[in-house]
């Protein structure tokens, strides 16, 4: 991707504005088109080419449902469950038979597509295959494969692949292919349908057309992953061995490493530290692959976790990681990169068919994101979670997520200083295109976030999912800046809650959201249902400035708890609802009105007990939603095997000696330690995992020194989902800690969901009290 433009303008003008034909709900504009086809898609803003604001991409976008086309027009509709409300523009067009097609004229020249599209589902789940003809001014240049194996999912959260189930979506995929040779503007494009043997329909969303440069050569100096370590750049033979014994020898000899043009199969991990790793571009050198046997295992360029020390110094660019991961499981490391990576670049990469594009589990400490893209993906797009800080997301484009977007979660260690700027983030199938959970002075700046599909908002920020607390430093503090943002068909139905969430929403769930948060300069337009909402809790120090919303299905403000907030030449219109305002909590929030206000206030405002139902300016239709509604519990990470899940955990205790409180046993510091009160057995150490997790083994630890005499700790260990009624996960037995082995013992569990994590003690031949100095736990 091409690196942003600078010198930014901050002016309230219409620099940034996305120029909408508002028509009237129902109506269909005509487009002109060839005369043996036509469309009649009704006019959406586009999030591409945002002026001043969002990724600036490499390609030239075209929806089909303005192509010429003699298939069927599908959409506009916004209803979770419904084929075009996952589309782009909400619309998309249908092909159904041999012959049908959508033929785009080049606005650029172009060597290079890459197109948007649903299939069906096949009877077992798994997909199907097929292939669409790809035709130049009507003569065929190649057929294009085009699968549905990574759409396609079903029941509630964390979903399955059984079409038995109810709640079928997340029904779009991409695929890229090479033009053979650049094309002039005016050449007409046409994808077109030649049988209906392996899929009844062909469902196009849109095409992006780009000319790609030249393969980029090795770097002076570089090792060569084919020539120096063969690697099988044929994608046959599985390369992982010699593609990691390369970047270790990088590392050691300060060479980059380069990735020649070729596909190349990897079925783990790639752990890089110190290193570069460098391709020919994203469209030449291609990591892909994933375990044949263990499906947890695939495709990945990982930093070293941060309790491995993490990884420092990385660069990776100018190649694809494209895996084959066609469902979510939550504990798989499966994602494109991962691990702790400080003081690190990524550049120009396309991640795309894996379950994250990126998870980063700190502590680390200046991490980048520059210039990529990340698309389809079963999970979230980008993550900084636990201790991220100084990092950034710029000049990114991320599309079709199966969580949110770009996310940041603060989990017990503090998120501080990251910022996701000038990204363009559409189509997250489940919760927000932008969020942070907790952080410490964040900033969400200069992006833009469109058509957000359900059980989330545009942008979100929020004391909200397990760890996030001001008691850990971990809750929204400082001052969050969100300015120069765009959100285009933002927020959705939450089918829990059975409302509407709000394109720019607020949170207080774990506790009230009291810090200054500034929303300045910004356009919310065409919203499927409110423009602002805040809910749960309280949330306090909001600061609207120079903000333009324009279109919103139901309320340009849903106040759902108290608060504040300021509004200075805050500007609404095309509001669906006559009193623009729905709030039942009253003077428990308080409005603070600047100047130059207009469009949205009213007094008094709206409660009417009933929630309306949108109206949306495009011509959407509402209608009935699904029979059986996802849920949306917190996103849990994926589980590192090696990953202490207690550190830094809320831990409660019978009883303390002095200065050895319970704290000192989940501190990570195995040289302080917990003493319980003496010759007062049995004593109890219960530590909240945050939620149930299947701990196969705890490791319990007193301090190395030898002047800590060996002795036998008669305990018992215990597990909870609700901390109350426990159940015993291993009985009573003595454990021996020597400081000639380092003083552990190490207890094998069952895998049993457990969030209260408990060690009992009985007896000690050492000191007449329980003595612990870390109470670790793992899932591997």
């Amino acid at each position: 991707m091409t690196a942003p433009p600078n010198g930014r303008s901050l002016r309230r003008t219409l620099a940034a504005t996305v120029s909408m034909a508002l028509a009237a709900a129902g109506t269909l504009v005509a487009v002109a088109l060839a005369p043996e086809a036509h469309a009649a898609g009704v006019p959406a803003p586009s999030p591409v080419g945002v002026s001043g604001r969002g990724a600036a991409v490499p390609f030239k976008e075209q929806e089909a449902e303005y192509a010429a086309t003699n298939g069927t027009l599908i959409g506009p509709d916004r209803l979770y469950g419904h084929l075009p409300s996952e589309a782009s523009g909400r619309q998309a067009v249908t092909l159904d038979a041999p012959g049908e097609y959508v033929e785009f004229t080049l606005t650029a020249p172009a060597n290079a597509m890459s197109f948007r599209y649903s299939l069906p589902d096949n009877a077992a789940g798994t997909g199907r295959d097929a292939s669409l003809d790809l035709k130049i001014d009507g003569n065929q240049l190649k057929s294009v494969p085009v699968t549905s194996k990574y759409g396609w999912y079903y029941g509630g959260y964390p979903f399955n692949n059984n079409p038995g189930d109810s709640n079928p979506h997340h029904f779009y995929d991409e695929t890229r292919t090479l033009l053979g040779s650049t094309l002039p503007a005016g050449t007409k494009v046409r994808l077109q349908v030649s049988s209906t043997s392996a899929s009844p329909t062909f469902t196009i969303d849109l095409a992006d057309f780009e000319q790609v440069g030249a393969p980029i050569g090795k770097p002076s100096g570089a090792l060569d992953v084919v020539s120096d370590f063969g690697a099988d750049p044929t994608g046959a033979a599985d390369s992982t061995a010699k593609i990691q014994a390369a970047v270790d020898a990088g590392k050691a000899q300060g060479r980059a490493v380069y990735i020649p043009q070729g596909t190349f199969q990897v079925r783990d991990h790639i752990v890089v530290d110190q290193v570069t790793l460098a391709g020919a571009g994203p469209w030449y050198s291609v990591l892909t692959g994933r375990d044949p046997v263990n499906r947890a295992k695939a495709v990945g360029v990982y930093g070293k976790y941060a309790n491995q020390g993490g990884s420092k110094n990385v660069t990776l660019k100018d190649f694809a990681i494209l895996g084959d991961i066609r469902e979510r499981v939550d504990d798989d490391q499966v994602n494109a990169i991962g691990g702790a990576l400080s003081n690190s670049t990524v550049d120009n990469v396309w991640l795309q068919h894996t379950k994250c594009g990126a998870w980063m589990d700190g502590p680390m400490d200046n991490f980048t994101i520059k210039n990529s893209r990340i698309l389809d993906q079963t999970a979230d797009g980008v993550n900084f979670h636990m201790g991220v800080t100084n990092s950034t997301v710029t000049n990114t484009f991320v599309r079709n997520t199966g969580d949110d977007g770009l996310a940041m979660w603060a989990e017990n260690v503090p998120n501080v200083k990251n910022k996701f700027t000038y990204n363009t983030v559409i189509l997250p199938i489940l919760a927000n295109n932008i969020v942070t959970y907790g952080g410490k002075d964040i900033t969400i700046s200069d992006n833009v976030m469109a058509d957000t599909v359900t059980n989330g908002g545009g942008l979100h920020v929020a004391n909200r999912y397990p760890g996030v607390n001001s008691g850990q430093g971990t809750a929204v503090s400082g001052t969050t800046t969100a300015a120069r943002n765009t959100l285009i068909r933002a927020g959705n139905n939450d089918y829990n809650w059975q409302f509407g969430v709000g394109a720019v929403w607020f949170s207080g769930l774990n506790e009230a959201l009291d810090a200054t948060v500034n929303i300045t300069d910004t356009e919310i337009l065409d919203s499927s249902y409110a423009a602002i909402m805040n809910i749960e809790g309280a949330t306090k120090g909001l600061h609207f400035e120079n903000v333009r919303i324009d279109g919103a299905g139901t309320y340009a403000l849903q106040i759902q708890a108290p608060g504040n907030a300021s509004f200075t030449n805050v500007t609404a219109t095309h509001i669906a609802q006559s009193n623009p305002i729905h709030n039942c909590v009253g003077s428990g929030f308080v409005i603070t009105r600047g100047t130059g206000n207009s469009g949205w206030y009213a007094d008094p405002p709206a409660c009417t007990g009933t929630w309306p139902d949108p109206k949306w300016t495009n011509g959407g239709v509402p209608g009935g939603g699904p029979t059986t509604p996802p849920t949306d519990p917190p996103t849990d990470p994926p589980t590192d095997p090696t990953l202490n899940l207690a550190k830094g955990r809320p831990v409660t205790e019978t009883s303390h000696t002095d200065v050895y409180p319970a704290t000192k046993a989940v501190d990570g510091d195995a040289d302080t330690y917990w003493e319980s009160a003496n010759n007062a057995f049995p004593q109890s150490l219960t530590v909240d995992l945050g939620a149930a997790q299947a701990v196969e083994r705890v490791v319990l630890k007193l301090p190395p020194a030898t002047a800590w005499a060996t002795r036998t700790q008669t305990l018992s260990v215990l597990g909870s989902t609700d901390n109350s009624t426990f159940t015993t996960l291993k009985p009573s037995a003595g454990y021996t800690f020597n400081p000639s082995s380092g003083n552990t013992a190490t207890i094998s569990l069952g895998g049993t969901a457990t969030r209260y994590l408990r060690v009992t003690v009985t007896g000690n031949t050492g000191w007449p009290a329980a003595q612990l100095s870390e109470l670790e736990a793992y899932t591997g």
